[in-house]
C-alpha cells in the first residue's frame, strides 16, 4: 500500500514526485519510439517517399538545371517530408488509441497527462530529423550540392522544429475522425496542402488565385524558412515563424478542448 501511494502522491496535496513525473515522461517517450520503430509500415513510407522524390525529381531530372534547383528542392522535399510524420504520426495513431481505449487507459495511469503528447512530439520530431538527415545525404553525396555545414544544421534544425506545428493540426483531426478514416482525411490535407504551397512545382507556376491562398498553408511558411536555411533567399522570417507558432498554438488549444469533452 505504502510503495502504490509513493508512486501516486508525495505528500498529503497528492501531487507527483518530481522523480516520478520525470521517470514517467522518459518511460512515455521511450515507449512511443520503439513502437514506432517497430511499425515499418508508418516509418517506411515518411522516410522513404521525400527521399524517392527527391532522388527522381531532384538529381536525376533536374541535375542539369544547376545547383539552385537541388537545393529549392531539397527544400521542398524537407518541408514535404517533415509534413508527414507530424500529421500521420499524431493523426493517425490518436484516432486509432481513441477507438481502441488506449487512450482512456493512459488517462487513468498515475503519470502526468502531457507525457502522452510529449511522447508524439518527440517521435515526430526525431523521423522529422532522419528524412532532412536522409535527403541531406543525398543533396551532398548524389547531387554535390554546394551546401555549408551551417546550412545543412540549419534546414536540420527548420525539419525537426518545422514539424510541431503538423502534430498539431494531425492531434486536431485525430480527435475528429474514426482510426479507419483518419489516413484517408489526412491525406486529403497533406496533399493539396503540398502542391498549394508550392512543394511540388514553384508558387510562380501556379494560377494567380492560387498563388494568393499560399499564405493561408502553413507549410508554405515553412518553406518560405527552409528556403532562407538553405541560402536561397534572404527575405526576413520573423513572419513565418510567428504564423506558424500561431498555428501550431491554435490547433493545439483545439485539439486540448476537444479531447477533454470528448475524450
Amino acid at each position: 500500500m505504502e510503495a502504490v501511494q509513493s508512486i501516486v502522491m508525495s505528500d498529503a496535496s497528492g501531487r507527483m514526485p518530481a522523480r516520478r513525473v520525470v521517470g514517467a515522461y522518459l518511460a512515455e517517450m521511450r515507449s512511443e519510439c520503439v513502437r514506432y520503430l517497430r511499425a515499418p509500415g508508418f516509418m517506411l513510407p515518411v522516410l522513404l517517399f521525400p527521399t524517392m522524390f527527391y532522388l527522381l525529381f531532384g538529381i536525376v531530372m533536374n541535375r542539369a538545371n544547376g545547383p539552385d534547383a537541388l537545393r529549392f528542392l531539397l527544400a521542398s522535399y524537407g518541408v514535404f517530408g517533415v509534413m508527414s510524420p507530424g500529421l500521420f504520426g499524431f493523426g493517425v495513431s490518436l484516432a486509432a488509441e481513441r477507438d481502441n481505449g488506449l487512450l482512456t487507459l493512459k488517462r487513468a495511469l498515475p503519470m502526468p497527462p502531457g507525457a502522452y503528447l510529449l511522447g508524439k512530439m518527440l517521435m515526430a520530431m526525431l523521423a522529422a530529423g532522419v528524412v532532412i538527415v536522409l535527403l541531406l545525404a543525398i543533396a551532398l553525396g548524389l547531387g554535390h550540392v554546394p551546401l555549408g555545414a551551417g546550412q545543412a544544421f540549419l534546414l536540420l534544425l527548420t525539419g525537426m522544429l518545422g514539424v510541431l506545428p503538423f502534430c498539431a493540426l494531425g492531434m486536431f483531426v485525430g480527435t475528429l475522425v474514426k482510426g479507419q478514416g483518419a489516413p484517408g482525411v489526412l491525406n486529403l490535407i497533406y496533399l493539396p496542402m503540398s502542391f498549394l504551397s508550392g512543394l511540388w512545382v514553384p508558387l510562380s507556376m501556379l494560377p494567380g488565385a492560387l498563388q494568393k491562398l499560399a499564405p493561408l498553408w502553413p507549410s508554405s511558411h515553412l518553406h518560405a524558412v527552409a528556403l532562407r536555411a538553405v541560402g536561397l533567399s534572404q527575405d526576413p522570417i520573423g513572419a513565418h515563424l510567428l504564423v506558424l507558432t500561431a498555428f501550431g498554438v491554435l490547433f493545439a488549444m483545439l485539439a486540448a478542448r476537444r479531447l477533454r469533452r470528448v475524450g
